[in-house]
């Protein structure tokens, strides 16, 4: 059956048709992806941009580049720079960005991918050749922001859409980083003797304040000594030894000495 089906499109004529269509779908059809515009030329000039879908493109006459519309990522390769304070030091990073016009990005840089990656490079050698190290090491997110503004500037008429510029990595000299090491354990070695010093005041003042009050109220030492003896519990194990001013033994020795006398008299 199916011979005699391929002999009768043959004898038909109706399958030398399908090739023939089958060749200009091949030729003249074009498809775009949802992902993707497509820059056609006409002649060497510019025709138009084509959305995504199927398209014709006309061979010889013209020709359809496409150009990938999402976000891209590159590499920012470790730059040695030198700091505003001469410190040398190595920084990398990555870098988002989109096309946002694709017959821009086409027409107006030969290759926007490569020449994105050049300039990104040039702009973080810039931004952190002006910057001092303790602010490329503490603000990396403000040295993203800089470069960003300073890659748009350009990048803005090549049809590019910066998204983000992230740093990654701040390689500093090994005895630089002992250094600052040592200079960390000094600071907080002085917080802690600040905070201990400012505790030790507080403390000296309250038991000025305490001493004060104590020392206008009668009976406030007998009532603190006794609330310290009876902080000590009842174990067998602590000694008390209260002592006697020298007042409370003479007021004993002047009531004997009257009672003597009344005596004396009495006889």
């Amino acid at each position: 059956m199916i011979l005699e089906f391929l002999f009768f499109l043959f004898a038909s004529g109706i399958i030398f048709y399908i090739i023939i269509l089958i060749l200009l779908i091949i030729i003249f059809v074009r498809v775009i992806y949802q992902y993707e515009k497509g820059v056609v030329f006409q002649l060497g000039r510019y025709a138009g941009t084509r959305e995504p879908g199927i398209t014709i493109i006309i061979p010889i006459i013209q020709e359809l580049r496409k150009v990938d519309m999402r976000i891209m990522t590159l590499d920012i390769p470790k730059q040695s720079v030198m700091t505003k304070d001469n410190v040398p030091v190595s920084v990398n990073g990555v870098l988002y960005f989109r096309v946002a016009k694709p017959e821009d990005a086409v027409m107006k840089v030969q290759n926007f991918q490569y020449a994105m990656a050049q300039y990104a490079q040039t702009a973080l050698r810039d931004v952190i050749g002006s910057m001092n190290l303790d602010e490329v090491l503490s603000e990396r997110g403000l040295i993203g922001e800089k470069i960003q503004k300073v890659v748009e500037e350009v990048t803005e008429g090549w049809g590019l859409d910066v998204t983000a510029i992230k740093l990654q990595d701040v390689d500093v000299p090994d005895d630089l980083k002992k250094m600052m090491s040592r200079q960390a354990s000094a600071e907080r070695e002085k917080r802690a003797t600040i905070i201990k010093s400012e505790g030790d005041k507080l403390a000296a003042q309250n038991l000025a304040d305490a001493a004060r009050i104590m020392s206008t109220t009668p009976g406030s030492l007998q009532l603190r000594a006794l609330q310290t003896i009876d902080g000590l519990g009842p174990s067998a194990s602590n000694t008390v030894i209260i002592p006697l001013p020298l007042e409370v033994l003479d007021g004993f020795i002047e009531i004997a000495r009257k009672v003597q006398k009344a005596d004396k008299k009495r006889k």
